[in-house]
């Protein structure tokens, strides 16, 4: 009789666990939920256009194929070796003194000319590339806008408000994220590097050349926006401890040269 019992009010659990998730479910509007998926969407995607378009209206953008190419077979690898479509990635050139990259939305990445002149290694610049990847894939470029700015306000500037836009591209250019997602880009871009067979430790020491600069000048976009750099550099290495590390690199010594003289060039 006991058994029996117990029998009976595991069903009435379970009944009630049933109609409770039914009913729970029933309440939430999908048509909804995912429509502001699909808004969320659209409005990266026309927003990111949009802000390009600032950029070209405002900065002068290298077109030179050479160095496209060079800059291409830097970051080609890291896409490769981490199933990232080439074609999902719009990589931008453009020739201004400020240490800096930023993404944008609708995956745009933008690489200043003074970044890849302030790289002491290659390595150092396909971890900044790596890192700006990492907050295109995971979505950190929308949830600092909204955030910071409200998906309201974005929805109104994806329609080509200019001092709109131009106030969004300075959150984007000139501020940090929060630490959580910085300490996220950089370990997957940490990530990206080893599975493409490329050293990551120069990124620690692009980190501890950072900290070294006590006061930042005008025009260290990059630097200022990312802050604890020697904290940075320690988790970095704490991180590669016991892990193999690959030594791949895609251009000699004497062409990462040329190739940063021929950026030099360009300003």
């Amino acid at each position: 009789m006991q058994q029996l019992n117990k029998v009976i009010i595991q069903g009435i659990v379970l009944l009630a666990l049933f109609f409770g998730l039914f009913f729970g479910l029933s309440q939430i509007d999908f048509i909804k939920v995912f429509h502001i998926k699909e808004t969320k969407l659209n409005t990266a995607s026309k927003l990111g256009d949009v802000l390009w378009k600032q950029v070209e209206s405002s900065e002068i953008i290298i077109h030179n194929d050479t160095l496209q190419k060079t800059l291409d077979s830097l970051i080609s690898p890291i896409l490769e070796a981490n199933d990232i479509p080439k074609d999902s990635i719009h990589l931008h050139l453009v020739e201004n003194s400020q240490v800096n990259a930023f993404a944008m939305p609708n995956n745009h990445l933008v690489v200043y000319t003074g970044l890849i002149k302030d790289c002491k290694k290659q390595e150092a610049l396909q971890a900044v590339l790596g890192h700006e990847i990492a907050h295109i894939r995971k979505n950190h470029v929308m949830q600092k806008l909204s955030k910071e700015i409200g998906l309201s306000v974005l929805l109104s500037a994806s329609g080509g408000n200019g001092a709109l836009i131009r106030e969004i591209l300075k959150t984007l250019s000139s501020s940090a994220y929060d630490r959580a997602l910085e300490k996220e880009a950089d370990l997957t871009a940490v990530d990206y590097l080893m599975k493409a067979n490329i050293n990551p430790k120069p990124m620690a020491d692009f980190m501890y050349q950072l900290a070294q600069k006590d006061v930042m000048p005008d025009g260290f976009g990059w630097i200022s926006t990312h802050p604890e750099s020697e904290d940075r550099a320690q988790y970095i290495l704490s991180y590669l401890k016991g892990k193999k590390i690959g030594n791949k690199q895609m251009l000699s010594s004497k062409g990462w040269e040329t190739f940063k003289e021929r950026i030099a060039e360009e300003d």
